[in-house]
């Protein structure tokens, strides 16, 4: 006989262990676990009777708010699936997610509503729901749930049954949905109860987006299934990061470096009292030295770690006693978690310091693409192991060190930017002849989205006007902030762009 793994009944699980423990405060609020489970299986009856049925796919598009954990658990009762929307894209890439997961009710906060309302009508939905108070077109599901019989028995799940599907963009320009079942989700959390010492009294900040896999699945879900307290925050704010471990005595959160570089220009950071911060996880790119430095002036240590939204997402993770004789590193393999480096054949790299694409297998790799099964079968291969598209060596001691990109992809400020998805939307620019975007270091960022082109005769073109036409059909963090004009991109005999020789060039200054 299987244990029901699945999110609903753990969660449920965890309510009946400990009701009275507090389990989320947000904003002022904070509900015990029997008061949060209630709220979960009123809204999983609201769900149920709007029809939503086992595998549907149900939304959510919004800031970071109870709201979004209630859809969540509500739709794994059920036996539903939850599909988290980015709320920095615009309609058209809203438009695209929402009808490829063919999402059956879609939960929206009121600051969002308008996007949807000026794409509704090219949408699948069967029912739209406000996040918020009722407005027109926008009934008060999540309110009105609260008037429904709490939801009498969940439906059960197996670990392979999808829970999540999080979409992740592509290189060819159009995201693909990662199922993340059941399984995928409890293993990543027992990989974390492995790695770093989640307690049952821990208090855990939570301020990146929800809908990244780093904000869901590092310390959040792993807390709430250890027993302990989440405190939400709506969105990153350096001082109200600050003033969230002073007043709550915040033990462990997750973050990517661009936050805590912020947070360490804030005039509040010398004053505010860290001492309960213990544990601190980063990912989306390496820490730099001197950011190391700054935090652990303050007793503050950083707990690296490099995963994907394929792989829920821990696969390697670096421990604080090794963040400066390992700098740079991605650290070791967590426990149930295997990697291997392949050359461009596939066969296995063992050499220290030889260069290959960095693979992963275990329980927590993704099920697959939705409804893409040619590209599930170029990522995850008949052996199970799901190729990254990232390039990586390790080190004589086993320590693994990600390279580059095989697949070009910028993460600025934690968000992953495609070039192909970029340039794709501003090769239609009239004054383009070729564009080629790639990243380039960042003091802030990380990396910057930089813009290579090459006009047309006689056509002319500044970074304002090239921004403007982006913002029209791309996410701002996508669009770049640097513009480089050259006579003609350098390619190779194939006629493939040298994007090495132009973050070469541009590194430099140009």
């Amino acid at each position: 006989m299987s244990i029901d793994i699945g999110l609903g009944n753990w969660m449920c699980q965890r309510a009946h262990r400990t009701p009275a423990r507090p389990a989320l405060s947000f904003e002022g609020t904070t509900w015990s676990y029997a008061e949060l489970q209630l709220r979960i299986d009123r809204l999983a009856t609201s769900l149920r009777a709007h029809g939503v049925c086992r595998g549907d796919r149900v939304g959510f598009l919004g800031l970071n708010q109870p709201a979004f954990f209630e859809t969540l658990f509500a739709a794994a009762r059920i036996g539903a699936i939850f599909v988290p929307l980015n709320f920095r894209l615009t309609g058209a890439e809203l438009r695209y997610i929402i009808n490829d997961a063919g999402v059956h009710t879609l939960i929206v906060d009121a600051p969002h509503q308008p996007v949807i309302d000026g794409i509704r009508a090219q949408l699948p939905c069967r029912h739209f729901g406000s996040a918020d108070g009722a407005a027109e077109g926008w009934p008060a599901m999540i309110h009105a749930a609260q008037d429904c019989a709490p939801l009498p028995q969940g439906e059960p799940v197996d670990a392979d049954d999808v829970a999540i599907i999080m979409y992740t963009s592509g290189t060819t320009g159009r995201p693909k949905g990662a199922m993340l079942t059941h399984g995928n989700i409890w293993w990543n959390n027992t990989n974390m109860l492995h790695t770093v010492d989640v307690e049952r009294d821990d208090i855990s900040l939570v301020m990146a987006p929800l809908f990244h896999i780093g904000g869901l699945n590092i310390t959040t879900l792993v807390t709430w299934q250890k027993g302990g307290h989440i405190v939400l925050q709506r969105s990153f704010d350096p001082g109200g990061f600050l003033a969230a471990v002073s007043q709550y005595r915040i033990n462990t959160t997750f973050a990517v470096p661009a936050m805590l570089l912020f947070a360490s220009q804030h005039a509040d950071f010398a004053s505010t009292d860290l001492s309960s911060l213990r544990l601190i996880v980063v990912g989306g790119a390496p820490v730099p030295e001197p950011l190391l430095k700054i935090w652990a002036s303050r007793g503050v240590a950083m707990n690296q770690g490099y995963g994907l939204t394929e792989t829920a997402p821990l696969v390697t993770f670096l421990t604080p006693e090794f963040g400066m004789s390992k700098l740079g590193s991605a650290g070791k393999t967590s426990l149930f978690t295997e990697v291997k480096l392949v050359d461009a054949n596939g066969a296995p790299i063992t050499t220290p310091g030889e260069k290959g694409e960095v693979c992963a297998k275990g329980p927590n790799v993704m099920k697959g693409y939705w409804n893409k099964p040619e590209a599930t079968a170029q990522a995850i291969d008949r052996e199970g192991w799901f190729h990254s598209g990232d390039v990586g060596y390790f080190d004589e001691d086993g320590f693994l060190y990600i390279a580059d990109r095989v697949k070009d992809m910028i993460i600025t400020g934690g968000e992953n930017v495609y070039p192909a998805e970029v340039e794709s939307v501003l090769y239609a620019h009239p004054a383009l002849a070729e564009i080629a975007v790639i990243g380039l270091p960042d003091a802030k960022w990380g990396e910057a989205v930089v813009a290579v082109v090459a006009l047309k005769k006689d056509a002319t073109l500044d970074l304002e006007t090239l921004r403007a036409f982006g913002s029209e059909r791309l996410a701002r963090y996508k669009v770049p902030t640097r513009l480089e004009v050259i006579d003609a991109l350098p390619r190779n005999p194939a006629g493939k762009v040298l994007k090495f020789e132009l973050r070469t060039r541009f590194a430099a200054g140009g």
